[in-house]
């Protein structure tokens, strides 16, 4: 595992050793990363179930300004602080201890943010048939946790099926890259 682009491009991230952490292959990463193109410059990102935060990292490394790293594991956050010591000089980033597939609300992640503000880039990656990307979409619809221009990143088990629409947030493409199915969400 990789970064496959900007400051911290090449730079090896360390993978879990645990089973229940999979981690964005570098190719979808990368793949994804050439979609978003100029978004990242400034953004502010959640990287929810962040496990090894190769999809946060990569966001720091090509110019977001911060990044809020989700997930329920200890083993992630200090993989996460690891990957962070190794890649970026002096991160604007945290670390929250979340369980999303029970918490009732997302609301507090956003004091994390300059007051008024959402995030402009939220992108998860839960654990596959597990159905908890639909949960969490409602819980940052419902939350308002997105910036008005914002968009939602949601790396999904290709199979599975997405609605076109979670409230106000309406899906604005789909790709699909082998196993790995990628759907991307703005408002209406």
């Amino acid at each position: 595992m990789r970064i496959t682009g900007g400051s911290a491009r090449g730079r090896k991230l360390t993978p879990p050793k645990s089973s229940q952490i999979r981690p964005t292959c570098d190719r979808v990463r990368e793949a994804l990363f050439n979609i978003l193109g100029p978004r990242i410059a400034g953004a502010r990102v959640l990287d929810c179930f962040a496990g090894t935060g190769a999809l946060g990292i990569e966001a720091l490394s090509r110019g977001a300004d911060f990044a809020l790293f989700v997930d329920q594991s200890l083993e992630a956050g200090r993989l996460i602080e690891s990957n962070l010591r190794s890649t970026i000089q002096s991160p604007q980033a945290s670390f929250e201890r979340l369980n999303l597939a029970t918490t009732p609300t997302l609301r507090p992640l956003t004091h994390h943010l300059p007051s008024g503000h959402g995030f402009d880039l939220i992108m998860m990656d839960p654990p596959y048939r597990k159905r908890l990307a639909l949960r969490v979409l409602e819980l940052i619809e419902r939350d308002e946790l997105l910036a008005p221009d914002g968009l939602v990143v949601v790396e999904e088990q290709v199979q599975e099926e997405l609605p076109q629409a979670v409230g106000s947030l309406e899906l604005a493409d789909h790709r699909s890259y082998g196993e790995s199915g990628i759907w991307l969400y703005t408002f209406s």
